[in-house]
């Protein structure tokens, strides 16, 4: 083999191998993928209090650290200025399980009292969600579900 062809092998070579590194490091710092996400709101009836139920699946191939769940009115100041992860630090967390190969299911379960139900605006609602991998990366969907209150 001609050196000339030896060293285009060789920088070939170089080249595939440092595209393949960015490749895998970027594919590292992928941010969690949500999938599935559903919610169920059952009011009080009589002396039986309701409920909200969301579930989602996260996807991380760094894992996931936590998925903070927040329901809120269409009709409120969030939907004029939007939801933010800052506006998501005090949401509640919900509780994740294995699911898979990078994937866990994430359900949130909130008691809703008549009260509750009294006081809360009546129609659309919709659920934010905060994903926050091992890695730091974040996903957030302000709409990643809704419900409607009658």
């Amino acid at each position: 083999m001609s050196r000339r062809v030896a060293l285009s092998v060789v920088a070939g070579v170089a080249l595939l191998g440092g595209a393949g590194a960015f490749a895998l490091a970027q594919a590292g710092e992928q941010t969690p993928v949500l999938g599935h996400s559903t919610a169920r709101y059952s009011a009080p009836d009589g002396n039986r209090d309701g409920s909200l139920v969301f579930v989602t699946d996260v996807t991380a191939s760094s894992d996931v650290k936590s998925v903070k769940v927040l329901a809120w009115p269409q009709q409120s100041s969030f939907a004029g200025k939007g939801l933010t992860a800052k506006d998501m630090a005090a949401a509640e967390t919900a509780v994740c399980k294995s699911a898979g190969q990078d994937t866990v299911r994430c359900t949130y379960t909130v008691r809703v009292t008549d009260a509750d139900a009294k006081s809360s605006p009546r129609g659309a609602w919709h659920v934010a969600v905060l994903a926050t991998a091992k890695d730091g990366t974040t996903t957030l969907d302000t709409k990643a579900a809704d419900f409607t209150v009658r």
